[in-house]
């Protein structure tokens, strides 16, 4: 059995936060995000780690990023490119925004070949996230069902004080398989709890705040890669001639049509970590809080490399 690879999902525009927050210090030492993530993938045992990146930002993160982790876990690069389209299609003329993150997984086919996790750049984890993850990919097989796995969070520890975020909001059955994930793509606290819209903010329909969530933290096989590639093709056929300019494949919608199929089951992880991120520029402030709380517990030193 090939060893777990760790893919990060790292091309994202940062639209919302106005610049390369992948890469934007949490501290004093000059850690990002990114570097816990990956200093608790290399505890738990990963080997060699993918980053999903934008060619125009390759010199700044392999600078910032990769060259410094190099020593300590295989770094390889893969491309998210707007160019990168099946055959047959071309991109739509004022297009600039990038398909999606079921596309960006697919950009690692012939680079991942064996079980992998996938996880954000720009999320905070937490340790027992990563083990427990490393943990079912190196213990689970697919046979007549292909077996993945995602890290669930509770609504209310995922969300910020400072806008909307996306999220996969979850059911799951009693023996904690997933399901039915449905991306939500503008979720928002209220004053009793949490709602999300569809409709540009029209109508608000509320969501418990112990909803289980996905974070992008998963765990697959390489089967899910032939799968993503049929399911892109599919997107760039009927999807984007709909909405040309912001149509996306998610990685959770296609996860979610696999379920529905019955040709997978996922089993849903629970992380006892609090989820945390830079969504926005004013989530930063918190963000170096809970990480200075971090190591003043213990769970990393001063350094990380």
């Amino acid at each position: 059995m090939d060893k777990p690879v760790l893919v990060i999902l790292a091309a994202g525009m940062g639209s919302r936060y106005g610049g390369l927050k992948q890469i934007d210090p949490v501290d004093e030492q000059g850690h990002k995000i990114i570097d816990f993530s990956m200093f608790d993938a290399v505890r738990a045992g990963f080997k060699k780690v993918v980053f999903i990146i934008k060619k125009e930002n390759e010199k700044d993160f392999r600078e910032c990023v990769g060259d410094r982790v190099s020593k300590h876990i295989e770094v390889e690069y893969v491309f998210q490119e707007l160019t990168k389209v099946p055959e047959g299609f071309s991109i739509p003329d004022g297009r600039v925004k990038p398909w999606g993150t079921a596309h960006a997984i697919l950009c690692c086919k012939g680079v991942v070949n064996g079980p992998f996790a996938v996880i954000n750049a720009d999320d905070y984890y937490g340790r027992s996230a990563f083990q427990t993850l490393y943990d079912f990919l190196t213990t689970h097989q697919d046979d007549e069902k292909y077996r993945y796995a995602m890290v669930g969070y509770e609504l209310g520890n995922t969300l910020t004080d400072n806008g909307s975020v996306a999220r996969g909001c979850c059911v799951t059955d009693e023996n904690g398989f997933l399901k039915t994930i449905a991306e939500r793509t503008k979720i928002v606290k209220t004053a009793d709890g949490a709602a999300y819209t569809e409709d540009d903010g029209a109508t608000w329909v509320p969501l418990p705040l112990d909803t289980p969530v996905s974070m992008n933290m998963w765990g697959f096989s390489a089967s899910i890669l032939d799968e993503l590639e049929s399911a892109v093709n599919n997107f760039f056929a009927n999807e984007v001639p709909k909405n040309p300019m912001k149509s996306e494949c998610f990685l959770p919608i296609e996860v979610d049509k696999l379920l529905q199929q019955g040709k997978a089951t996922v089993e849903v992880l629970s992380s006892k970590d609090k989820w945390f991120g830079v969504t926005y520029k004013e989530d930063k402030p918190f963000v170096m809080e809970s990480i200075a709380k971090l190591k003043a517990d213990g769970v990393y030193p001063e350094v990380l490399w």
